[in-house]
């Protein structure tokens, strides 16, 4: 992803006007209390402007995270994502967040502010765990593992490039059964394959689902809450005509029990 690996998971504006806004949830799920009690925490107050283009109760809610879960997160970058989950899953339960060595050299002062973050009293349930992209582990067995933007990241030589089937794997051995793996990340012109994971910072879905489904995952859902019908699907997720506003999967696969 070069210099610009964290950029597309950081939050970017475009006026109301230059695109579609995003379409809602598939399906008509209610918002549980516990998810509208975390968006409104205090503590997030500077995440608000965003919440309605990110459709951040939507993806809770998708996500299935409960309070007294375990969630790991994926490359945090900001920590958008991650201060809901703390908020929603409590003092009993516990946000690991994983930061890729490989990513580094391209996020030096976002770790710097993961590291204030962890510190802090409000966010003692969140853990940060600093290991190689191909080595994922975690302390203990979580019931969703989340990650928002940057599944695409593991495909690309600086990463290694990962072995995805190895890491899919750990990615399933990590939950509990009936836990799940949920997977945002900006779209690809159908059968492009890998082809733009380093180029434009996209990739197909269809091959999201095929690897995660070989790991052993069975796929339980979409969301089309990140849908843009008017992104072309060919221009980088950076092109000011569309940065922040890309059409983005959410994709939700099941460990079976």
């Amino acid at each position: 992803m070069r210099p610009t690996v964290l950029a597309a998971l950081l939050v970017f504006t475009l006026p109301a006007a230059a695109l579609a806004a995003p379409a809602a949830q598939s399906g008509s799920h209610s918002v549980p209390a516990y998810v509208t009690a975390a968006v409104n925490d205090p503590a997030r107050a500077a995440d608000a402007k965003d919440d309605a283009r990110r459709q951040i109760a939507a993806v809770m809610s998708f996500a299935e995270v409960k309070p007294g879960g375990k969630v790991l997160e994926l490359v945090p970058a900001s920590g958008y994502w991650t201060r809901v989950f703390s908020a929603i899953v409590g003092p009993k339960g516990h946000v690991y967040t994983v930061w890729p060595d490989e990513m580094g050299k391209y996020s030096v002062e976002d770790y710097a502010n993961w590291q204030k973050l962890v510190a802090t009293p409000h966010y003692a349930n969140v853990s940060l765990l600093k290991q190689p992209g191909a080595q994922l582990s975690v302390p203990a067995k979580v019931d969703v593992v989340f990650t928002a933007q940057n599944y695409h990241d593991y495909h690309d030589a600086f990463m290694g490039p990962v072995d995805m089937a190895k890491f899919d794997k750990a990615v399933y051995d990590a939950l509990k059964p009936g836990g799940v793996f949920v997977v945002i990340d900006h779209v690809a012109p159908a059968g492009s394959g890998l082809a733009d994971t380093d180029t434009l910072h996209r990739i197909d879905p269809a091959v999201v689902k095929k690897e995660v489904e070989a790991a052993g995952f069975v796929f339980d859902g979409e969301s089309n809450a990140l849908h843009n019908p008017a992104d072309p699907h060919t221009n980088k997720v950076f092109d000011k005509s569309i940065r922040g506003h890309t059409d983005q999967f959410i994709y939700r696969f099941r460990k079976p029990k």
